[in-house]
């Protein structure tokens, strides 16, 4: 913000440096850890060892330690003003340091944010082409809350990494066959062909799952009736393709009311069954390279990845196809994964997927490399881990121990809903249910990215809908109460104000929180950690909650209200835009 007085400062420094013939032809700056005052920092000590390899100084600490406070005499001479735009210049122990005039740097934070409102703190194209693949729901199977952390964290990091400046291919590789498939397909045959589900045929599928896991596991003739009709099924069994496209269209609707509810939205889906005859025919092509062996019959198609790559207990081995010739995963991920960069040429591609997964997605990337393809270095594993019902007891579709997204929404609705109900009884029905709605979605999706993406998460509603903790509606009611002041100052947010007076020291954090977001955007999109931006917006929910406590608005005096309210503003908008990274939605009133 404030580049041109940096600029002149830049080069006072390198004209310097150039009188001492040192060849030096750029300055690094760094921000001055927060004290009450913004400031930037360089260091002397590269420009002091240079002239120490030079042998023209002995001691280079003593030598930077000069060569600053020269460098400050010439920026703020004792008779004269510091350099335009800062309040103060100093040189520490070999640092030079510059602090930014503080109403000057509280205003241009503010011009900056109400300037670019739902644009402010997002990067510049950088032309990197990502492709972040997640969700990946198996169709036939439950979509419950330990799926949602999958879906509401690939969200968050496409969010935040179109915003630090990438172009992002939000992409869906969906479950569609496979032994799940097929054990579902097998218990609807033998045991309810024929039946159409009724108007919750989602709940329908999901029951039918569970019953057909019961009854694989119970039935001992079972396996070799399922493996029957796997077989079928590789062979392209008209009847059985027929159930299949059928039944998978039930599951694929339900999965599209789950991302309009969840206001998710792909650039790209693919399928495992689209990808499941290349697959084998990317086998038999590792086979001819040496890079996989045949063991079939007696044994399956495998990669011995510790002998190829001379590791030991670090890949182990990788098998590509059962010895009855049919796929796996790994058949399938392979070929997807030269698919998805012949499409799309990537710069990156990340796959998030349970931390569980971890060394088989080791052994895909490292048998891609082994094969010859550079882009294997590209892929990149964004582990999670499981989330827990309350009582640590973790969910399965296999055994039926799952909460549906459906029921958690409705019932997170139905707590909020009395919660908006005693905060605002004025506001009309329907008015609430959107509210609570808001609240219900934005409280499930914070709890999800809130922690650390390898942590545990164990779900309880005292702790996701949580006004005065760390949870989405403490953030969205501090956006609400900004909100509350504008609406009772009219909505006119005035102009900006050269008249200063001391700021609080509420101000004071508050500014520097709101000047913080594109640093911390920037950190989150690098780390692919959602969770820094979810810190970010309850500290900034903090600092504001903490100025509304201490400084009024409305009822100050001018120039000191209509530098509130634009400080408000900023604010609100700061709150909103860190919150929309995260996919939750910021309600007018609660």
């Amino acid at each position: 913000m404030f580049q041109i007085e940096q600029s002149s400062v830049e080069k006072c420094v390198l004209g310097y440096f150039q009188k001492l013939e040192l060849p030096i032809t750029s300055v690094q700056w760094n921000w001055i850890p927060f004290s009450g005052h913004w400031g930037i920092s360089m260091s002397f000590f590269q420009a002091a060892a240079l002239e120490a390899r030079a042998g023209k100084v002995e001691n280079v600490a003593r030598r930077a330690s000069e060569m600053a406070e020269e460098v400050a005499s010439q920026l703020f001479k004792p008779s004269g003003p510091p350099p335009s735009g800062f309040e103060r210049v100093e040189a520490v122990k070999g640092y030079l340091n510059l602090y930014f005039s503080s109403f000057s740097y509280a205003n241009r934070v503010i011009n900056a944010v109400l300037s670019d409102g739902k644009q402010y703190g997002r990067g510049q194209r950088n032309h990197q082409r990502v492709m972040v693949e997640f969700s990946q729901p198996n169709t036939h199977k439950a979509f419950h809350v330990g799926h949602l952390r999958n879906v509401i964290l690939g969200n968050a990091v496409c969010n935040i990494l179109d915003a630090a400046g990438y172009d992002v291919i939000r992409t869906n590789y969906i479950g569609d066959i496979g032994l799940h498939v097929i054990k579902w397909m097998w218990n609807y045959v033998t045991y309810h062909k024929g039946e159409q589900p009724g108007e919750d045929r989602y709940r329908w599928m999901t029951d039918l799952y569970a019953e057909a896991d019961r009854r694989y596991n119970d039935d001992p003739n079972a396996e070799p009736q399922v493996r029957a009709l796997f077989a079928r099924w590789d062979a392209h069994d008209p009847e059985l393709l027929e159930i299949w496209e059928k039944t998978r269209q039930w599951s694929l609707e339900g999965f599209a009311q789950i991302y309009k509810t969840l206001d998710v939205k792909f650039d790209h889906f693919y399928y495992e069954s689209e990808v499941e005859e290349p697959g084998k025919k990317f086998v038999e092509r590792m086979i001819e390279m040496g890079i996989a062996r045949d063991e079939r019959p007696d044994g399956a198609v495998i990669v011995p990845l510790d002998d190829l790559a001379g590791t030991k207990e670090k890949y182990r081995v990788l098998v590509v196809l059962r010895s009855d010739g049919t796929s796996l995963y790994s058949t399938k991920d392979l070929s997807l994964a030269v698919k998805k960069f012949e499409m799309f040429h990537l710069d990156r591609s990340i796959y998030v997927v349970d931390v569980r997964q971890s060394l088989y997605l080791q052994q895909i990337y490292k048998t891609l490399e082994l094969m010859g393809y550079d882009f294997a270095k590209k892929c990149h594993h964004l582990a999670y881990e499981i989330v827990n019902l309350p009582g640590n007891v973790t969910m399965s579709s296999r055994d039926g121990t799952v909460v549906l997204l459906e029921d958690l929404i409705n019932e997170a609705t139905s707590r909020a809903l009395k919660i908006v109900q005693e905060k605002n009884p004025e506001l009309s029905q329907e008015n609430q249910q959107t509210v609570a709605r808001a609240v219900a979605l934005g409280a499930i999706k914070y709890s999800m990215v809130s922690r650390d993406n390898t942590k545990i998460v164990t779900f309880d509603w005292e702790t996701a809908l949580n006004f005065e903790g760390q949870a989405a509606p403490y953030i969205q009611y501090a956006f609400v109460r900004s909100n509350s002041i504008l609406r009772k100052a009219g909505r006119q947010i005035p102009h900006e104000t050269k008249v200063e007076y001391p700021l609080s020291a509420q101000e004071v954090q508050l500014i520097d929180l709101i000047s913080r977001f594109n640093n911390e955007l920037t950190r989150s999109a690098a780390e692919f950690k959602p969770m820094l931006i979810a810190n970010y917006a309850f500290s900034l929910a903090q600092a504001f909650n903490d100025f509304y406590n201490t400084c009024p608005v409305i009822s100050a005096d001018e120039p000191v209200r209509d530098f509130r309210l634009r400080l408000t503003a900023a604010a609100r908008q700061a709150i909103s835009n860190s919150l929309s990274l995260l996919g939750i939605d910021s309600p007018e009133v609660m």
